[in-house]
């Protein structure tokens, strides 16, 4: 995000009381500048939230140059806890980047997913669902806390519900798409997830309003537990727009 000396205060200095905030000070006319700005932008699209960059356009902000003694540009600074903590000048390489970016240590955001994480693993699932709903409203583009929050709230749908029972019922009934989307968290809380995306996407191409919508919604609930790395979720993307449109 472009900030400036009106906005630098809310935007720097109190969202690094969140997470960090890195601070790009360049010039249009900077040719170093032109170099080391795609790969900060690269870079934060990387972290997903875990940082933020700020860039000041030097020219247009001589003040706050000034009150963080730039002399020479690029000048990257980083902030936390409303206060410069690390700095580089110069348009250093990736590797270099990324170790310096290491240095800054793990946010508030970050410690607190790392805590979620464990109470899913030691089955604290209340708990870690509102570790990841913290995590959320402090970073909302962190999908590591997005898909564990999907994970933890499966799990609890599921609880409860007899697999075998389910399977009875829907023999006896397979086109009651309410024990095909229970039968699916069953199957998605305990691992199963192709199944479960596979048994809701032909209840979407089977099924005719209302319960088609209500299929739909429970396969995107589904397909909020997988990152967006995972290579299941755009093969799915492609089947849930082929049997809808």
């Amino acid at each position: 995000m472009e900030v400036d000396e009106a906005t630098f205060e809310v935007e720097v200095l109190e969202r690094s009381r969140e997470a960090p905030v890195v601070v790009d000070f360049w010039a249009e006319w900077c040719g170093p500048c032109r170099a080391l700005g795609p790969v900060l932008e690269r870079l934060a699209t990387e972290a997903d939230g875990s940082w933020t960059l700020a860039k000041v356009d030097v020219d247009k902000n001589p003040m706050l140059a000034q009150a963080f003694g730039v002399r020479g540009i690029p000048s990257v600074k980083a902030f936390k806890d409303a206060r410069p903590v690390a700095e580089f000048t110069g348009a250093l390489p990736e590797p270099q980047v990324r170790a310096w970016l290491q240095g800054l240590g793990p946010s508030p955001a970050d410690l607190e997913f790392e805590e979620a994480c464990r109470l899913e693993a030691g089955g604290s699932l209340p708990e870690a669902a509102d570790c990841y709903r913290s995590v959320l409203n402090v970073v909302p583009a962190h999908s590591g806390a997005r898909a564990g929050l999907a994970r933890v709230e499966l799990a609890l749908h599921a609880e409860g519900l007899d697999e075998a029972e389910l399977r009875r019922k829907l023999d006896e009934d397979p086109s009651d798409v309410d024990l095909r989307i229970r039968l699916a968290d069953v199957e998605a809380a305990s691992g199963r997830l192709e199944n479960a995306l596979e048994r809701l996407l032909d209840a979407v191409r089977t099924s005719s309003e209302p319960d088609r919508e209500e299929a739909r919604r429970h396969l995107v609930r589904i397909m909020d537990a997988l990152t967006p790395d995972d290579p299941r979720l755009l093969s799915t993307r492609r089947a849930l727009s082929r049997a809808l449109f």
